[in-house]
């Protein structure tokens, strides 16, 4: 498997563009690019809980490779007919000015903006389906993949999938439902310990938007360098594909089951 299709099934569990994109297959150039814009605001590393700023800046660098291949027609038809990609012909290794050749640079209330439109939205729902079945419960998990997520909402998550699993959307993983208090108390610490390293390095949520506000292009030039620097270097040799098991989508209605998970 190429290092690209690998990506984007450790990140995003499936190697299909189309769904990562959420778009048909028959999506048009517009339609992707359009696609793409949503899914890097929500990726945008420069947005993110600190804890989740190195995993968003994966998943930023991978969209934009995905979009490089699906916006070009001779790239997108090797891609549609075989379901394969040339890593050597395709990955995007300069990111930051690929996003910036394409759009304008955004802006807190950009992001501000597209979380409340995406907060209890179908795509917020569908991700966290897709997000739930893929970790299999992992709650962990769940919060590194589904954008904004964080400790405060589990009970918001929760109460979503329970009703996924009332529905018989999806299968019930007692891991989940049941999940272990060590386990939640961990993650918590984790998150609390983030934000006090933040605090003590003077950045908050107001001091950000204010700085973005008063010098909006040194900034962000400043911190997509900063990013790419330490992110952005793709290794020269193809790293060995880990193997791992794969979960496929419920089709539709199904006998509920509830499964154990490994902890």
């Amino acid at each position: 498997m190429s290092q690209l299709l690998h990506k984007c099934e450790e990140y995003f569990n499936t190697r299909d563009f189309y769904d990562i994109f959420n778009v048909d297959k028959t999506a048009t150039a517009k339609d992707i690019k359009k696609a793409y814009y949503k899914l890097s605001l929500l990726y945008h590393p420069d947005r993110v809980e600190e804890t989740n700023k190195e995993l968003s800046t994966e998943k930023f660098k991978l969209l934009s490779n995905i979009h490089s291949i699906l916006q070009d027609e001779d790239k997108r038809k090797v891609y549609d007919e075989g379901g394969s990609v040339d890593d050597d012909d395709f990955f995007v290794t300069n990111w930051v000015n690929y996003w910036r050749g394409i759009f304008k640079k955004i802006t807190t209330e950009d992001i501000d903006k597209f979380k409340d439109e995406y907060i209890g939205s179908e795509t917020e729902r569908n991700d966290i389906k897709k997000a739930y079945v893929g970790s299999k419960g992992d709650m962990n998990r769940i919060i590194e993949m589904v954008p904004f997520s964080n400790c405060e909402n589990e009970p918001r998550l929760i109460k979503i999938v329970r009703e996924m699993v009332d529905n018989e959307e999806v299968e019930e993983f007692n891991c989940f439902f049941n999940e272990p208090k060590r386990k939640k108390t961990q993650r918590k610490l984790k998150e609390e310990r983030e934000k006090r390293r933040s605090e003590q390095l003077n950045i908050s949520d107001n001091d950000l938007a204010d700085e973005i506000h008063q010098r909006q292009t040194e900034r962000l030039d400043s911190l997509f360098s900063t990013l790419e620097a330490k992110y952005g270097k793709e290794k020269s040799t193809k790293r060995k594909p880990i193997m791992k098991s794969t979960e496929e989508n419920t089709p539709g209605k199904r006998t509920r089951l509830t499964r154990s998970c490994k902890q």
